[in-house]
Formats: structure tokens, C-alpha cells, sequence
């Protein structure tokens, strides 16, 4: 996950610790958002990805979502969570073309797609 955090943090211009902490943001989003089977399936299947979301996987120390602390979950709160980050609209974009494109080279288009089109509004977001 290192170079591949190194890679995008580079390609869309952002601090690697950001981009770390974004992909993490990201992924964890898709681990309680998604369906659960495809979702496992994925995660499991690209290197490093179990390690980002338990590290930054929404929850705040006292185990509340940080999601709800910043207005609300779905994907508009995940939005949200990563704006109090510091990343602009494009950034973030930037960074879910760039994650998608990676879970893509690891596990392939069918199943990043079963994951994606499993959350509910997602679709038109990436």
C-alpha cells in the first residue's frame, strides 16, 4: 500500500499522510457501506488494504463515527469527513479515481464494480 499511497499522493498532488489517510477514509467507507461479501473480497485482495481501514476506518477513539461528527454518513458525510481534511472536491476526486483504479488492477473491473453499484448513490459519484 506504501507505493501505491506514494503513487497518488504524487498523481493528484497531495502530502502522502493525507493521501494515506484519504485511501483509508475510502476504503473503510466501502467496508461498512458496501455489501458485505464482494466488499471482503476486495479488501482482502489488495495489499494493504485491511491495514488502511483498520487505521483510518471512521471511528473516532471513543468508537463514535466521525461521519456523524461531521454531518451525517453516506457517501455525502464520507465528502464531508474528507473536506475537514483539508481536500478540495477535485483532490477528493483524484484520489477515488485513483484508489478505484488501483482495487481494479488487483482484483479486477467486475468485482470493484459490484462493490461500487452496492452502495446506495455511489455510482454518480465516481
Amino acid at each position: 500500500m506504501e507505493k501505491f499511497v506514494l503513487r497518488i499522493a504524487t498523481d493528484v498532488g497531495v502530502d502522502p499522510a493525507l493521501a494515506e489517510r484519504a485511501v483509508g477514509m475510502m476504503v473503510g467507507f466501502l467496508q461498512r457501506e458496501a455489501a458485505d461479501g464482494p466488499v471482503a473480497r476486495m479488501i482482502e485482495a489488495i495489499p494493504g488494504a485491511s491495514e488502511s481501514v483498520a487505521k483510518y476506518d471512521g471511528e473516532d477513539a471513543e468508537g463514535g463515527s466521525v461521519l456523524g461528527a461531521v454531518g451525517g454518513g453516506g457517501v455525502m458525510g464520507l465528502g464531508q469527513q474528507l473536506m475537514s481534511e483539508g481536500l478540495s472536491l477535485g483532490k477528493i476526486a483524484g484520489l477515488a479515481y485513483e484508489t478505484i483504479a488501483f482495487a481494479k488492477e488487483h482484483v479486477g473491473d467486475e468485482l470493484v464494480d459490484e462493490v461500487l453499484n452496492s452502495v446506495p448513490g455511489l455510482p454518480q459519484f465516481v
